[in-house]
C-alpha cells in the first residue's frame, strides 16, 4: 500500500496524533489523508511532510470493510477512521447513483443506507473535520443468478379504487423480509396500507400492498422498490436494479352483481348510473361464477374465448365483444347476445357475467382497471382466491396484516 507525508496546517497543534487505526479483517484504502496547506506530493511515492523547525506529521488513512475486486455484494459498506473525525464520505458507482449513508455519533465510521449491488465497482472518498481527504476503491462479484419482476399497476396510469400495487417475482423469494423492507409505498394523504405475500395464480412468488379500505379518489401514489443489492434466498438469485411506479387513483366506481337477481348495477360516487340484466354461471358445479370481490384486471375488447382453456372441453369457441378481464381462471363480464332469453331470468352462462352488446358496450366504456366488481349471491361455487387476479379484498385486514413478513 502506497501512503505519503503530508505537512500539517499552521494552526494544528505541533506533532497531532493522526494515524488510522486498522481493524481486523479490512484493508487500508487509497492515499494519505492531505492537510489543505501540506506541501503536494505523488502518490506513487513518499513526500517528507516535514516543515523546518516543526515535527513530521504521521501517515493517515482510512480503512473499508470491502475490498479488492471480488468483494462480497449485499453487506453495507463500512468506511472507518481511525483517529479525528470524518466530516463527508462519498462512495459512488462507475453506473448508478452514490450510496448514502449516515456517520457514528463519534465521527470514526461512516456506514451507508443500502448495501453494495452485484458486479458494481464503487469508488470512496472520505474527507475529515482537519480538511484531509483520502480515496480507495473496491468491486462487487457479480451475481450467479438475478432474480426480476413484474410490476402492476402500470407507470403514471389512473385505476380505479380496488387496485393494489402487485409485484410478482419471476424466482421464489425466501428472504420475505429483506426484500420487504426495500419496497416503499409513499401517498398523497398517508393512506393505511400493508403489504402482503401471496401465490400468484401462476404459482409464482407474489406481494401485494393493498389499503384497508378502498382508495380515495385523487389519490397519488409511488412504490419504490429500492432493491439492487438484496439477496432473495437460495434459488432465488440477486436483484440487480431498481424499480418505480406512480399512479393515481381514479373515480370512485363500483359494479354491484346480484347472481340471485340476476343483475348488474355500477354505481359512481354512491350513485347508480347504469343497472341492467345479466345472466352469470350456471350454479351447481364448474360453471358457476365466483363470489366476492373481483377486481377489472383488464378490458381486453374483443377476444376469442374457448372452453378448453378453462377446463370446460369443448362447451365454446366464440368471439366475444367488451370483454372485461376479473380473474386468472377465465371469469369475465362480457357481451353475450346468445344468451339474451336469460338476461334477468336465470344464471345459464359458463362462469362469466354476460349482458346484451348494448349493455356491455355501455359498462365497457365506463369501467377502468381497478374498478371492484363486489358479487354477491348464493348462486356461486366459491370466492375469489387472492392469487386468482386481485383476490386480497376476500381478506380481513387483520388477516391481510398478518400476510406481511414484518408483522
Amino acid at each position: 500500500m502506497i501512503s505519503a507525508r503530508r505537512r500539517m496546517r499552521r494552526t494544528a497543534p505541533l506533532g497531532r496524533p493522526v494515524r488510522l487505526t486498522l481493524i481486523a479483517g479490512t484493508a487500508v484504502l487509497g492515499a494519505t489523508l492531505t492537510a489543505c496547506s501540506g506541501a503536494s506530493t505523488s502518490d506513487s511515492g513518499k513526500g517528507s511532510g516535514h516543515v523546518a523547525g516543526k515535527a513530521p506529521a504521521q501517515d493517515t488513512k482510512i480503512s473499508v470493510n470491502l475490498q479488492g475486486g471480488r468483494a462480497t455484494p449485499g453487506k453495507p459498506v463500512e468506511v472507518t477512521l481511525g483517529s479525528g473525525k470524518l466530516k463527508t464520505v462519498t462512495v459512488s458507482a462507475a453506473e448508478g447513483d452514490a450510496l448514502t449513508g449516515r456517520i457514528s455519533a463519534d465521527g470514526r465510521t461512516w456506514t451507508s443506507d443500502r448495501p453494495a449491488a452485484p458486479g458494481t465497482t464503487y469508488s470512496v472518498e472520505a474527507k475529515d473535520t482537519e480538511g484531509g481527504s483520502d480515496k480507495a476503491g473496491f468491486t462487487t462479484a457479480g451475481a450467479d443468478k438475478v432474480n426480476k419482476l413484474t410490476l402492476a399497476p402500470g407507470k403514471n396510469t389512473t385505476v380505479g379504487i380496488a387496485q393494489p400495487l402487485s409485484i410478482v417475482f419471476d424466482n421464489p423469494v425466501k428472504d420475505r423480509a429483506a426484500v420487504e423492507k426495500a419496497l416503499k409505498v409513499s401517498t398523497s394523504n398517508n393512506t393505511e396500507g400493508s403489504w402482503g405475500w401471496l401465490q400468484d395464480y401462476s404459482g409464482k412468488d407474489r406481494v401485494d400492498w393493498r389499503p384497508k379500505e378502498y382508495w380515495k379518489s385523487g389519490t397519488k401514489v409511488t412504490l419504490d422498490a429500492d432493491l439492487n443489492g438484496i439477496d432473495s434466498g437460495p434459488s432465488g438469485g440477486w436483484f440487480v436494479r431498481d424499480y418505480r411506479t406512480t399512479f393515481t387513483i381514479g373515480t370512485d366506481q363500483v359494479v354491484k352483481v346480484d347472481l340471485d337477481r340476476h343483475r348488474l348495477a355500477l354505481k359512481r360516487d354512491g350513485k347508480t348510473v347504469m343497472d341492467v340484466p345479466m345472466s352469470a354461471g350456471t350454479p351447481g358445479g364448474e360453471k358457476a361464477s365466483w363470489r366476492g370481490t373481483a377486481v377489472l384486471m383488464a378490458k381486453e375488447g374483443t377476444i376469442n374465448m374457448r372452453s378448453e382453456t378453462v377446463g370446460l372441453g369443448d362447451a365454446y369457441d366464440k368471439m366475444v365483444d367488451s370483454s372485461m378481464r376479473l380473474t386468472w381462471s377465465g371469469m369475465y363480464a362480457h357481451a353475450a347476445p346468445w344468451n339474451a332469453a336469460y338476461f334477468g331470468v336465470a344464471n345459464h352462462s359458463s362462469g362469466c357475467v354476460g349482458m346484451s352488446d348494448a349493455n356491455a358496450g355501455a359498462l365497457y366504456q365506463q369501467v377502468r382497471v381497478g374498478d371492484p366488481f363486489e358479487i354477491t349471491g348464493a348462486d356461486a361455487k366459491g370466492t375469489v382466491a387472492e392469487g386468482n387476479g386481485y383476490g386480497a379484498w376476500n381478506v380481513t385486514w387483520s388477516d391481510w396484516q398478518a400476510k406481511s413478513a414484518l408483522k
